[in-house]
């Protein structure tokens, strides 16, 4: 079992798809069906390495993997067309513990941002969507920052737009590259793994890695 935390914190930053939002798999099957209406696929292999990322790195897996020929920005505007026909039929899941965890950080008047690979277009409709739309004092978007994770150019900006030093804050994250990110920016990285099981490199990272958000709570003592 993994000790508390153990020291004192004044924020805690969000990812999003993954972590927040049971999203990853929808992506998934909106990605299947647009690359599928072209009559192509990707491995799973292949669509591991960009669970976590920024647009343009996803962009730049798929151009290797399928060809420098495929009609990216078609697949890209097709897969988020058949993601919002899903979130409209079907809802944007919230994962389990979030609600309570954000209900305890809220009774303890601790900020909470989220800094997410998504656009922040994307981010804000989806945080709507969710019912979350009001809960946090700060979003970063992917489009936001120079670099995606896991460069620390998102979590910095979260920090910065808190006015907050990187070291007093607790970044939850569901993927490596979160992970790599959190801890690049001087962090305290913490993972709620989700479609990915984490390296020991990972987890070496990470000042814990639990099943739920409802373990974090009780790891950050709430």
């Amino acid at each position: 079992m993994t000790p508390p935390l153990g020291r004192p914190f004044s924020a805690v930053v969000f990812d999003m798809d993954g972590l927040m939002l049971d999203t990853e798999r929808i992506a998934r099957r909106a990605w299947d069906l647009s690359l599928g209406e072209r009559g192509l696929a990707i491995p799973p292999e292949v669509y591991l390495r960009v669970v976590g990322r920024s647009m343009p790195a996803v962009r730049e897996v798929f151009l290797e993997a399928l060809g420098a020929d495929l009609p990216i920005d078609a697949v890209i505007e097709r897969k988020r067309d058949l993601m919002e026909k899903i979130f409209l039929r079907e809802g944007v899941p919230v994962k389990p513990g979030l609600v309570a965890l954000l209900a305890a950080l809220q009774v303890r008047s601790v900020p909470v941002a989220v800094a997410s690979s998504t656009c922040r277009k994307d981010v804000l409709h989806r945080l709507s969507l969710a019912g979350l739309g009001d809960r946090f004092e700060v979003v970063v978007g992917g489009d936001e920052a120079a670099r995606g994770k896991p460069a620390p150019d998102l979590f910095l900006e979260a920090c910065r737009r808190l006015a907050l030093p990187p070291v007093d804050c607790v970044v939850l994250e569901d993927s490596e590259a979160g992970i790599r990110a959190a801890h690049a920016a001087g962090a305290m990285p913490v993972m709620v793994p989700d479609m990915v099981p984490p390296s020991a490199g990972v987890r070496a990272l990470a000042r814990g890695v639990f099943s739920s958000l409802a373990d974090v709570t009780a790891f950050l003592g709430l």
